[in-house]
């Protein structure tokens, strides 16, 4: 019998978990999960894992959706999860370009414009070398019970290309067994955890990739449940996490949402390598996260605000048409034309590629190329090579079911909810096997301020040598090298702000950084000669320019990096980079 591994069991999310702090005991729920993205710089990140979105809607509902980043050299057979649930939930096919546009859309960007004080001579009108080009990255229910203190198997479904089946009851020995039977390979660390929810009266989501599904296949899946919170136990996690993994929730809905028994943290964004673009960010709030106050239990948060900031581009389009597909019959040799016409696939020069992301394993199990040609020749003239097409493959009906499952109704509901909803947050912390004790559990404010994922700050060259840098916040932060971001003293605190998130109103502060920071800041600008005053860079050397600058006295370029998950973006807010330099101005001419 073929085994699924479950080494990595990247147990999943949740309504409201059987905690103390457990409100609604009848709301479904799941346990568990990885969630990989790079931060602002591109970083090296454990491909096992899952983003999450949960849709906070009406009527005690929320939806869950889960992408699974994935080895694409990886064995299909090594590919399971098990997601302890305290009810059964609804489970349908969930949009990939869904995740690619709500990360892409969504990741914060750390940059700067550079401006440079007018030292007089030639070259005035240029930067001085400083100034380079900015760049801105359901089913029938079964009572099938396998005996002998083993599980009732409650549900069991085919969802896209994953075999799903729901255990309730048993004993622990028994679900590890029915585990066993059905092709499950354990790891011994997961039955004492497995244990401690099965006391809870969890029931069991088993899922695994279908008989001949290859992973290639792997697309998000929606669980809908009954409840008004979201929770992500990690518990079981912790089996095969590695040290300061990447946790990343999306939550849509009518406000911000924040953790409710974890810390939630401002970051110093002194601590953050503005010159590099934010490169040491994971560092910095692995840092912050287990600050004092904040204990290895807390997020921060990466956006909050209007949902439009997530594009709609590719979720769907009504040109979309299963019914067309089905409507082909026993002849192929107009599929690639049909879906042509849709915008499923691009043709040129006579090469045709799929232009969906789930599109190619369809294809490649209804229309499969013949040996000795490329996907590209084939699908571009498959009647020129009618004699070799798999007509046991080929079947219409069934394609156009597939096609209608796993990418139009997907990304028809997809779109509704960017639509629909007016508010996302995007929330991020690190954690270690250690600090999984507890399970994250998520609630909306509706009362808490937007957060921006753009940052922006300004460099202004000084003629007497070293950088004024201004942060967002207002700070002010002399460099000695414009080119290199100051390590600071050890004293200098890697949080600004840990506070406990509120249901309603301004979040309670349990540690506030602020006085010490800026204590730090001023020391440290006063000790490189600069006392905020014009020329006061470079041991207080009076500046070349002999005046007041203005307007007119300086030149400006823009700079800015940021990267989405796994692929490098760039971009940068170009009004908080004109403000910054107003208010540089307007102090200047004091």
């Amino acid at each position: 019998m073929t085994k699924t591994a479950l080494t990595s069991i990247p147990t999943v999310l949740a309504g409201a978990c059987a905690l103390a702090l457990s409100l609604a005991p009848n709301a479904a729920e799941a346990c568990g999960g990885t969630f990989c993205d790079t931060g602002p710089q591109s970083m090296p990140v454990d491909q096992t894992g899952e983003n999450i979105l949960f849709v906070m809607g009406d009527e005690n509902i929320v939806e869950a959706h889960i992408q699974i980043q994935y080895d694409p050299d990886a064995d299909a057979d090594k590919f399971a999860w098990v997601i302890p649930m305290t009810a059964v939930p609804e489970f349908e096919v969930g949009s990939e370009r869904l995740f690619q546009n709500m990360l892409a859309g969504t990741v914060p960007t750390y940059g700067y414009s550079t401006t440079q004080e007018s030292c007089g001579g030639e070259g005035d009108d240029e930067a001085g070398g400083w100034g380079d080009e900015g760049e801105s990255g359901t089913g029938d229910e079964s009572t099938e019970d396998s005996g002998g203190g083993g599980p009732t198997v409650v549900l069991e479904e085919i969802v896209g290309a994953f075999e799903i089946a729901v255990l309730e009851g048993g004993t622990i020995e028994g679900v590890m067994q029915w585990l066993e039977d059905n092709g499950y390979q354990q790891d011994p660390n997961a039955e004492p955890i497995l244990a401690e929810y099965l006391e809870e009266g969890h029931l069991f989501v088993a899922i695994k990739l279908g008989m001949n599904a290859e992973v290639d296949e792997i697309h998000p899946i929606v669980l809908r449940y009954q409840g008004d919170e979201t929770c992500v136990p990690l518990r079981l996690t912790r089996i095969a996490a590695v040290e300061d993994m990447d946790v990343r929730v999306f939550v849509i809905g009518d406000g911000r949402a924040v953790p409710t028994n974890y810390r939630h943290v401002l970051v110093n964004p002194l601590k953050i390598d503005w010159i590099n673009f934010a490169s040491n960010y994971k560092e910095v709030i692995s840092l912050a996260v287990d600050a004092f106050a904040a204990d290895g239990n807390a997020f921060v948060t990466e956006y909050a605000g209007p949902s439009g900031q997530v594009s709609i581009v590719g979720l769907h389009s009504a040109l979309w048409d299963a019914q067309a597909v089905a409507d082909l019959g026993d002849d192929p040799s107009e599929l690639i034309p049909t879906l042509e016409a849709q915008g499923l696939v691009e043709c040129f020069d006579g090469l045709c590629t799929p232009a969906h992301d789930l599109l190619p394993p369809m294809l490649d199990a209804y229309l499969p190329v013949p040996n000795g040609l490329t996907p590209e020749e084939f699908y571009g003239c498959v009647p020129c090579f009618v004699g070799l097409v798999d007509t046991d493959a080929w079947d219409a009906a069934a394609l156009a079911a597939d096609l209608d499952a796993r990418i139009i109704q997907p990304g028809l509901h997809a779109q509704s909810l960017i639509q629909d909803y007016p508010y996302i947050s995007r929330m991020y912390t690190t954690i270690s096997p250690n600090e999984m004790y507890e399970d994250p559990i998520f609630h909306i404010n509706p009362t808490l301020p937007e957060v921006p994922n753009n940052r922006q700050g300004t460099r202004f060259n000084l003629c007497a040598g070293g950088s004024l840098f201004t942060l967002p916040d207002g700070r002010e932060v002399y460099l000695p090298n414009s080119n290199q971001w100051p390590e600071f003293q050890d004293e200098m605190p890697w949080e600004e702000d840990v506070e406990q998130a509120a249901f309603m109103g301004p979040n309670q502060v349990l540690s506030d950084q602020t006085e010490v920071i800026d204590t730090l800041l001023a020391e440290w600008n006063e000790s490189n000669g600069w006392n905020g005053e014009e020329g006061g860079g470079s041991g207080g050397n009076e500046s070349e320019s002999g005046g007041d600058v203005g307007i007119d006295d300086v030149t400006e370029s823009g700079c800015s990096c940021s990267t989405e998950d796994d692929d490098p973006t760039r971009g940068a807010l170009g009004l908080a980079a004109l403000f910054g330099l107003g208010m540089l101005v307007r102090r200047r001419r004091r």
